[in-house]
């Protein structure tokens, strides 16, 4: 029985049933213990007024003879009054504490003493009290039986009719004396002893029957669905996840059931998936294209998966380096070794064999195997196959050197420059020949130190925004002036955003076209000659003219009129001036261009190239037809060759005209017209040339801008002028086309890219 107490020591039913019954066990004590309280108070508050109301009986009994100070009568009346059952003595004390009457006859006579406990209660305080209520003056004590004994004290006062001249009490003493009553509080003691015995019984009854009831209830309501509850737990543990299955109650405990009920479906729900995850997990570790191996502390192996097997065909307990690198020892770099050690991962490349010999690389990443308690039992190590990646490195590293040779190879110079500030990251070895310095020198430098100091900020900003930057002007470390064209792309460099220049020198090849250019200009000027002549006789005749005037009227001695002398004055200043404008525009179109561009206005240019033919044009009765649009933006070029552009155009145009007239049989139906043209389209700027001429045969219109190509007779011209004009135009980022009908005329269309806000 003690045995099976200690095992339920920590049951939950028994500790309510005990919880349940120290509370009613210290309830019912209380309710005893109040109850029995009560009823001794209550019992000895009755004894205590009955006892008062005998002590009054006895005062009122013997207050005639004390009146008449009859001794004997009061003697008789208090020894009568000693025979009743359970009154113990009945004393009168005078005021100076002796015993003047009592039951007992040994008694009469003895003094007690003020300070006795029968006149303490009276005598605590000088002067004594006379006045006391009935609790203050009962007194409980022992009495040599061992029983208890209930003694009160009642003043005996002065009265008026006792102070008169039968008795020697003046009139102002106001106690005389005290009565004391004592009974036995045995038979009282006995039914209060019986009370609290029989409550004391009631009690325990009480207690036992609720401590049964409630053992029940407990046993019915909670003990059984809990076992119930406990048994179904344990089946849940064991795999059964419905085990409770119907728990039919409404309460907290069918509430519990049915949570424990979910609790257990969800827990065989997630089992079932961890089961799958587990199997997953399991399959992937089998199948994943990796090599992992488990290892303890000796390096023996106790886990591999399926490719670590199919690599090396191990067997169990292996060492790690004995089943895949064919080694007697440990190797020297293990990171195995350190997992054990400190518990981190680690990383390292391996190199070993396969079980057919050929050489493999592994890049290797170990990890710790702890178990419950944080203690390391294992080490993972992961092989990740990087024989293919190591093959590609090295072809990858002798590719870098094949090309860097290339790199360092290339006559023109290339740059790598960083794309957020374009200074130079690296360089080939063909910048010193370029621009005298050295590699070294320019890397870590910013590209812009190549170009003139008022252009850096453009042409900063146009390697950003653009692929090719053409004709762009550079100076060398000796301040030499070289004209370059610069391809620009975006690259990475060492893993960060780049731009990769190349440079190539084209200032000997500007140089040549220039000359070719001039050349172009010379024989244009030679096919202007008889043109410019007629400009200049028309001013030269009106000069003449007024010469041989003023000599004519000097010979004569005649005077000249003011009026007509300021006219004839005023007539050779202007024409004087229109052959200085002629001279000096043949002189500027003939002085060699630059290769310098800058913005122009397209209309100027043209009206410009007119002003060398338009006496021409006139005497050959060509008509010009004007349609320019006035607010064109300005575009980037050279103005003096694009003027040749225009002037080749406008010869071609006249040429063809005469070449028409001279073909046709009627002469006067041939029109006579060039018409220039100028609008914008869209972002560009189209200029149109058209003339009425003799027109360009479809199959050779495709070689008219071939150098030295010309379909005009032999000795009316050279073939370079348009193809010159195609490559000024090409340079200027325009494009030039053609088209024609035979006998109806040509039209040329130039179309040339407007200026943007950010092209400085």
């Amino acid at each position: 029985m003690l045995d099976q107490l200690i095992k339920k020591r920590h049951s939950l039913v028994l500790k309510i049933i005990a919880s349940v019954g120290v509370i009613l066990l210290a309830s019912f004590t209380a309710w005893a213990f109040f109850n029995i309280r009560q009823y001794e108070e209550k019992v000895m508050s009755d004894i205590a007024a009955d006892c008062d109301q005998l002590s009054e009986a006895i005062l009122l009994g013997t207050h005639y003879a004390m009146m008449f100070n009859a001794r004997d009568d009061i003697n008789q009346i208090i020894t009568n009054m000693g025979r009743l059952k359970g009154l113990e003595h009945v004393r009168i004390y005078n005021k100076a504490g002796q015993i003047k009457f009592s039951n007992l006859r040994r008694e009469v006579g003895l003094t007690t003493g003020i300070k006795a406990e029968a006149c303490f209660i009276c005598h605590r305080t000088d002067p004594p009290l006379e006045k006391l209520a009935l609790p203050n003056r009962d007194r409980i004590f022992m009495s040599e039986k061992g029983n208890r004994l209930l003694g009160i004290i009642s003043p005996i006062y002065n009265e008026p009719g006792c102070a008169g001249a039968c008795h020697a009490h003046p009139a102002g003493k106001k106690i005389l004396g005290a009565l004391d009553v004592v009974i036995s509080l045995e038979q009282t003691d006995a039914h209060i002893t019986a009370f609290q015995r029989g409550l004391a019984v009631l009690a325990l009854m009480v207690f036992g029957a609720t401590s049964a009831i409630i053992f029940l209830v407990l046993g019915r309501f909670f003990i059984l669905p809990i076992r119930r509850i406990i048994a179904g737990t344990e089946s849940i543990a064991d795999g059964n996840y419905d085990a409770l299955g119907d728990f039919k109650s409404d309460d907290e405990i069918g509430g519990l059931a049915s949570a424990i009920n979910s609790m257990g479906r969800e827990i065989g729900e997630k089992q079932e998936a961890l089961n799958r995850q587990k199997d997953e997990y399991q399959r992937l570790f089998e199948l994943v294209p990796c090599i992992i191996s488990v290892q303890d502390r000796d390096y023996r192996l106790i886990g591999y998966n399926r490719e670590f097997s199919d690599r090396f065909d191990p067997t169990p307990h292996d060492y790690c380096y004995s089943a895949y690198k064919g080694r007697t020892t440990k190797c020297e770099f293990c990171p195995v070794e350190k997992t054990f050690a400190d518990g981190q991962p680690h990383f390292s490349e391996e190199t070993g064999r396969n079980k057919d010999g050929t050489l493999t690389h592994w890049l290797v990443k170990t990890a710790p195997m702890k178990d419950k308690d944080g203690n390391i039992v294992g080490a993972m190590e992961m092989s990740l196959d990087i024989t293919h990646k190591k093959q590609l490195e090295d072809r990858l590293a002798q590719s870098e050197q094949k090309y860097y040779a290339i790199f360092n190879s290339i006559p023109s110079p290339v740059f790598v420059l960083d794309a957020a500030d374009l200074k130079i990251l690296d360089s080939n070895d063909s910048v010193e020949a370029l621009y005298g310095y050295r590699k070294q020198e320019v890397i870590g430098r910013p590209f812009s130190m190549f170009f003139p100091r008022e252009d850096r900020q453009r042409y900063a900003t146009r390697l950003l925004g653009r692929h090719e930057i053409k004709q762009a002007r550079q100076l060398t470390k000796q301040d030499e002036t070289r004209f370059v064209h610069i391809r620009v792309s975006p690259s990475l460099y060492s893993g960060r955003a780049s731009l990769l220049v190349t440079v190539g020198d084209i200032t000997d090849r500007l140089e040549t076209e220039m000359q070719l250019i001039q050349a172009g200009k010379m024989a244009t000027l030679g096919e202007m000659a008889t043109g410019v002549a007629h400009e200049l006789n028309q001013p030269l005749a009106v000069i003449k003219t007024a010469s041989n005037f003023f000599m004519k009227k000097i010979r004569r001695k005649q005077p000249i009129p003011d009026n007509i002398l300021n006219t004839m004055a005023t007539e050779i200043d202007a024409h004087v001036d229109r052959a200085t404008h002629i001279i000096n525009h043949l002189r500027q179109f003939g002085r060699k261009a630059g290769p310098d561009l800058a913005e122009v206005r397209v209309n100027a240019i043209l009206k410009r190239a007119f002003d060398m033919f338009s006496q021409q044009l006139k005497l050959k009765e060509i008509e010009v037809t004007w349609e320019l649009d006035n607010a064109l933006p300005p575009i980037i070029a050279e103005a003096g060759r694009l003027e040749q552009v225009f002037i080749n155009l406008l010869i071609n145009a006249r040429d063809a005209i005469e070449a028409h007239k001279q073909k046709a049989a009627d002469t006067t139906a041939v029109p006579r017209k060039i018409t220039l043209k100028t609008c914008r389209q869209n972002s560009r700027v189209q200029v149109a040339v058209c003339d009425t001429g003799v027109g360009i045969p479809s199959a050779v219109q495709d070689k008219i801008f071939e150098p030295f190509y010309t379909t005009k007779k032999v000795g009316d011209g050279t073939g370079i002028g348009l193809s010159i004009s195609y490559g000024i135009v090409k340079e200027f980022g325009g494009t030039i086309r053609v088209t024609s009908q035979p006998d109806r005329g040509t039209c040329f269309y130039l179309n040339f890219p407007v200026r943007r806000p950010h092209d400085n």
